[in-house]
């Protein structure tokens, strides 16, 4: 009975490399390309607003995938990514403080400017494979996105990749909440009635 139990955490900890059942957030998971750009695209009013930039130690998890001891403190950045006046999607950022040097040393002071925007801006930025997770609610990342959210939701799609530049390495994690699918586009704004 013991020996089962590390496997079922870890199996509930896994991510996964496809997002099955993910339907309609299916098409914004997989895209490989900026999200920041496609909601840019997507809605004529856009904003990025900061809900926490500290300090703190790394979740495990965090720290398995990023290399790292979950001892060492890294700047922990979280954003609500706001489209025509509603809250779209809660992202969770991972600086490890040795990332925060040399060409990304100003990333810790971004304020309201979207971290991807700056990382797809250099094509020396490597990315790696998108992983995904469908997020219930006993897990942390859907007990703080969805407070920004005016939907219930039994669960939350996420995904996550890592972001490198010169063995410097950033984790993202966008987490997808239900008013993205409900929130008209710009264009649905301008779409004017016979």
């Amino acid at each position: 009975m013991l020996k089962t139990q590390p496997h079922c955490a870890n199996t509930r900890a896994r991510w996964l490399k496809k997002p099955f059942l993910s339907k309609p957030f299916y098409p914004w998971l997989v895209d490989k390309g900026s999200l920041t750009a496609r909601l840019q695209k997507r809605y004529q009013h856009f904003a990025v607003t900061p809900t926490m930039i500290r300090y703190a130690k790394l979740k495990h998890d965090e720290a398995h995938v990023l290399r790292s001891p979950t001892h060492q403190a890294a700047l922990i950045r979280e954003v609500i990514l706001i489209g025509n006046q509603q809250a779209i999607i809660f992202a969770h950022s991972v600086l490890p403080r040795a990332s925060l040097r040399g060409i990304w040393q100003g990333l810790n002071r971004l304020g309201n400017q979207a971290l991807g925007a700056t990382l797809f801006a250099n094509p020396k930025v490597k990315r790696t494979t998108l992983v995904y997770k469908k997020l219930s609610a006993n897990h942390a990342l859907y007990q703080q996105a969805i407070q920004h959210s005016t939907q219930a939701a039994p669960y939350l799609w996420a995904r996550r990749s890592i972001f490198s530049l010169n063995c410097a390495n950033i984790l993202v994690t966008e987490v997808f909440l239900p008013q993205l699918l409900l929130t008209p586009s710009t264009h649905d704004l301008t779409t004017t009635q016979p």
